[in-house]
């Protein structure tokens, strides 16, 4: 349809029109999810399926939509510095949508949401493009969006200590992936607030969250070798990560039940790895 056919859907309200099919209307608005001109994905598609979602249009077709969605995140899955990546990046947000529907309203089994919890993880896992800002296509930002996802998932009340551990350990295992560019987008911050919302469900103990922080430490203080390269790649999205946390849990509201002890371990491991910016001038 033309672009006049949906600019006057949003002039409406997003209301969903009445002279098509609700499944054609969606399978248009998923393949321009994918679509290179920001206008159509992030100003046009995004916006009317997360609020049709809210709205609770997809209530009865849920399931359909997430498993959709889910489908996109395979959508040229390994590719690097494509189109496809905005297909991937942005079926992760709708999906994460359909996530915080149930949270609101329960609506799905718990095992739907597991599923999709797994399919997500496994994407954000697998995913090569790491661009933020693409110019002249808008936001990419991957690993943010699947990072938003992430967080949503976290609060769902299907996920118990276990799940709410393998969250932990995706954050982690994406920040420790080998990378050939640093996260410049906001996405240690992202990462972070989703580990706030796994931390905010409080029942993840502290025996779990230290040695977790250790890992992570573990690879902030590396430095990679290779004189041809970037030897901040080694550890620098770890590092960045730490800073987040820390801001995040010192001024964050809502704080979680161990965050005092947490914040003295991620102090300990920030001191670990900045030991050269703690030296007293002159010393």
């Amino acid at each position: 349809m033309s672009g006049s056919y949906w600019r006057n859907v949003h002039a409406a309200g997003l209301a969903v029109p009445s002279d098509r099919p609700l499944d054609e209307l969606t399978a248009e608005l998923t393949r321009m999810l994918g679509d290179p001109d920001p206008a159509l994905r992030d100003g046009t598609a995004y916006p009317a399926l997360t609020t049709w979602i809210e709205r609770g249009v997809y209530d009865d077709l849920l399931p359909g939509l997430g498993d959709g969605m889910a489908m996109g995140l395979l959508a040229g899955l390994g590719e690097c510095d494509t189109d496809t990546v905005f297909r991937r990046s942005f079926s992760a947000l709708v999906l994460g949508e359909c996530i915080a529907r149930d949270n609101a309203r329960p609506l799905l089994p718990g095992g739907k949401i597991l599923e999709w919890g797994d399919r997500l993880t496994t994407w954000l896992l697998r995913e090569h493009d790491l661009r933020g800002f693409v110019p002249g296509k808008g936001w990419a930002h991957a690993v943010a969006h699947g990072a938003d996802a992430l967080a949503i998932l976290a609060r769902s009340p299907h996920l118990s200590t276990p799940e709410l551990t393998v969250v932990l350990d995706v954050v982690a295992d994406r920040l420790l992936l080998p990378v050939d560019r640093l996260f410049s987008s906001g996405e240690p911050d992202r990462l972070a607030f989703a580990t706030m919302a796994v931390l905010r469900r409080n029942v993840v103990p502290l025996r779990v969250l230290e040695p977790w922080i250790a890992r992570i430490a573990g690879a902030a203080g590396t430095r990679s070798a290779h004189d041809d390269g970037d030897p901040y790649l080694a550890g620098g999205n770890a590092e960045a990560f730490l800073r987040a946390l820390y801001l995040q849990l010192s001024l964050g509201t809502r704080p979680p039940q161990v965050r005092s002890d947490l914040l003295l371990v991620v102090v300990d491991a920030l001191k670990s790895t900045n030991r050269g910016y703690l030296v007293t001038t002159g010393e």
